[in-house]
């Protein structure tokens, strides 16, 4: 029986994990959660896919492509797009994935502009305020869908 299939999409400066602000963001690096994904999810019985762009436009690309490969579930940490691509809403809807949207900070205990998701009006489920944690938790969500 083949593996459900999980998309892990991090959008813009997830690059920088580990480095870019760690009192905020952690010392994971984005490969770190990539690992620690891979072993979960081989538990769980799911094939862990990560990628990261720095583009709006290659988030949505990945997310057109997830619809017609099959993709079981999607977690997406649009980065800083959460909360101005309206582009990232209507790919969601329109390709009508289960997406788990993740944060690993609170969105809504910083910044004002941060507590308005796009991503969250179509996601079925959000992740957010563990560190790298919140991959895992939407990681196990995701396996139960």
């Amino acid at each position: 029986m083949a593996l459900r299939k999980v998309l892990v999409l991090n959008g813009p400066n997830l690059n920088l994990l580990g480095t870019r602000e760690p009192e905020i963001y952690g010392h994971d690096t984005l490969a770190d959660i990539a690992a620690r994904l891979a072993a979960q999810g081989n538990a769980l019985g799911l094939d862990v896919e990560c990628r990261q762009t720095n583009h709006e436009g290659v988030l949505v690309d990945w997310l057109h492509e997830a619809r017609s490969s099959g993709v079981h579930a999607v977690l997406l940490n649009a980065g800083a797009y959460t909360h101005t691509s309206i582009a990232l809403l209507d790919a969601i809807k329109a390709t009508q994935l289960k997406v788990i949207e993740v944060h690993l900070s609170d969105p809504e205990t910083r910044e004002a502009f941060r507590h308005l998701s796009y991503v969250g009006m179509a996601a079925i489920d959000c992740v957010k305020g563990l560190g790298a944690k919140s991959y895992e938790v939407a990681l196990e969500r995701a396996a139960l869908l």
